[in-house]
């Protein structure tokens, strides 16, 4: 049996719910009323076949006081005139509300709205485009208004989130609501208030003026004769933040990258260089470093596609980073050691060489085996010191080793 239930016609009013129409209707002339409902009923000659079920499918219908009615007579030879429904009409909000039980959420929409009206009207176009979403934060939506306010008394503060100071929030409250406050802030503040080219929830702090934790860079020197920090003496590991490192006037020739810590702690000795721990995705804070570019750039990571995906966006500060044991000889030379890739990378990746793109090609179209990567860790100690001492010297280099 096909005909429309009670069930069916609260189901086409949850929709409207659901998309967040009645809301919106709630504040706004989004909806035009009365709105049918759209109603399936018993033919003819169901009332000759079927006339119990029809006389409870009318029953039913009828029990749904929140719904207007239009009726038809049937004429039926057997059982005479009866009527049945012909159309089914919602006249109003109100009646829609209570047909599927939401008079309280709308109540709660409709206090969103007034809280919000006079002291931040800019953020009323939200509210109209995310209502389902605004309930949800009903009981937090006076502290997210305070941090929208404060930063308009605040415009780009140049303190951490952590100095907020507003009753009831605390950075863990900010860091928790970053999607919102962004949507929200970037209606409610001037454009001179935010950074336009930060974008994506990691950035928060920067798009709206707050200060970030600072990234640190960890490096060691690889060669004692290279002049370092006080203190420090033979091959130190040192740690400094982006600004310190950026700023440093080291004598150096070469600068490799690992993204294996193992790697970084027992890469071997090398004339004028210093050896950095990675940071993967993200070369944001090598960026500020202008005298990298006056050194040659050797990137080391794990042979896969993702280890090619970050040498290209490196590649993206630095034009001139080489790669280091990345190549065919390398991954064919370790296949004992061959592993499984979890998440392949497949776009394109244009800033590699046409010998890193052959084999980017290889690993990403599973040419070789599905899903291949060789991690940096597995490679052959010796094999890494062969490869260090056929590197061509750079400028000054060759000239310290004579001396």
């Amino acid at each position: 049996m096909s005909w429309t239930t009670p069930a069916d016609l609260r189901a086409q009013v949850q929709r409207l719910w659901d998309r967040g129409e009645l809301l919106r209707a709630c504040v706004s002339e989004g909806l035009v009323w009365p709105l049918r409902l759209s109603l399936k009923g018993p033919k003819t000659a169901d009332l000759t076949d079927r006339f119990a079920a029809v006389r409870d499918w009318v029953s039913a219908i009828a029990t749904l006081h929140q719904l207007r009615i239009d009726w038809r007579d049937w004429h039926h030879r057997v059982q005479g005139t009866q009527q049945l429904p012909a159309a089914v009409w919602v006249d109003g909000l109100d009646q829609a509300l209570d047909l599927i039980g939401k008079q309280r959420s709308a109540r709660a929409f409709r206090s969103l709205w007034q809280q919000t009206a006079e002291p931040q009207p800019r953020l009323l176009p939200w509210l109209l485009k995310r209502p389902l979403q605004a309930l949800e934060l009903t009981e937090r939506w006076e502290r997210l208004l305070a941090v929208v306010a404060w930063l308009q008394a605040h415009p780009r503060p140049g303190v951490y989130v952590r100095q907020v100071d507003v009753p009831g929030v605390d950075s863990k409250f900010i860091e928790a609501h970053r999607g919102v406050l962004t949507e929200l802030l970037d209606l409610a503040l001037s454009p001179d208030a935010i950074d336009p080219l930060a974008t994506g929830v990691s950035r928060f702090n920067r798009r709206y003026g707050f200060l970030d934790k600072p990234v640190h860079i960890r490096f060691r020197l690889l060669d004692p004769d290279v002049p370092t920090l006080p203190g420090c003496h033979g091959q130190p590991d040192i740690s400094l933040d982006a600004a310190s490192f950026a700023a440093l006037g080291l004598p150096l020739a070469r600068v490799f990258i690992t993204e294996n810590e193992v790697n970084f702690l027992a890469f071997p000795p090398v004339t004028g260089a210093i050896v950095i721990f990675g940071a993967g995705y993200g070369w944001e804070s090598l960026a500020g470093a202008h005298w990298l570019h006056q050194c040659q750039l050797h990137y080391w990571g794990d042979l896969d596609t993702n280890g090619f995906a970050i040498l290209h966006q490196l590649r993206g500060h630095f034009t001139h980073v080489t790669s280091l044991l990345m190549d065919r000889e390398t991954l064919l030379a370790h296949r004992a050691y061959w592993g499984e890739e979890p998440k392949p990378a497949r776009h394109d990746l244009p800033r590699l060489t046409s010998a890193e793109a052959a084999l980017y090609d290889e690993l990403r179209f599973d040419r070789i085996r599905p899903s291949l990567r060789l991690e940096q860790e597995h490679i052959g100690y010796g094999w890494l010191v062969e490869h260090l001492d056929r590197l061509q010297p750079v400028s000054g280099e060759s000239a310290r080793q004579d001396a």
